[in-house]
């Protein structure tokens, strides 16, 4: 049977990216993004929030940590990786996280618009909405 393993996701950075070198030189950038969900369950309105943890390789890496920040959004797309490794004391551990392919950054919120309050509230955006700058 053939997978496909394909993840877009629209959020808020929840923290400033982390950006580092592996041994051989190459650019990671990680950063959690909130994603939410808003439903109706009977007469509440109610929300979600997913927090997923996103990794990004090479020069988008660098252009991620050099121009994103907390609170900012962000369309990633991706695929989804699990990672399994074992504690200095022999524990078992795995974590899924999202590779990404593109990260795409959505305009910041101008002070006169800020009529929601927190990052986590902007769950979604019109395709007009934002700018995408296609990172070499």
């Amino acid at each position: 049977m053939v997978g496909f393993n394909k993840v877009i996701l629209i959020g808020n950075l929840t923290r400033n990216p982390e950006l580092r070198y592996t041994p051989s030189g190459t650019p990671v950038v990680n950063f959690p993004l909130a994603v939410n969900r808003r439903y109706k369950q009977a007469d509440d309105q109610k929300e979600e929030v997913c927090y997923v943890d996103i990794v990004v390789f090479g020069r988008q890496a660098e252009h991620c940590g050099q121009y994103l920040s907390k609170g900012d959004g962000a369309i990633v797309d991706g695929r989804l990786q699990q990672r399994r490794w074992e504690t200095e004391d022999g524990q078992k551990r795995s974590k899924h996280e999202v590779v990404a392919q593109t990260v795409t950054f959505l305009p910041k919120k101008s002070s006169s618009s800020s009529s929601m309050s927190g990052a986590s509230d902007d769950a979604s955006y019109e395709t007009e909405d934002y700018y995408s700058e296609p990172i070499p």
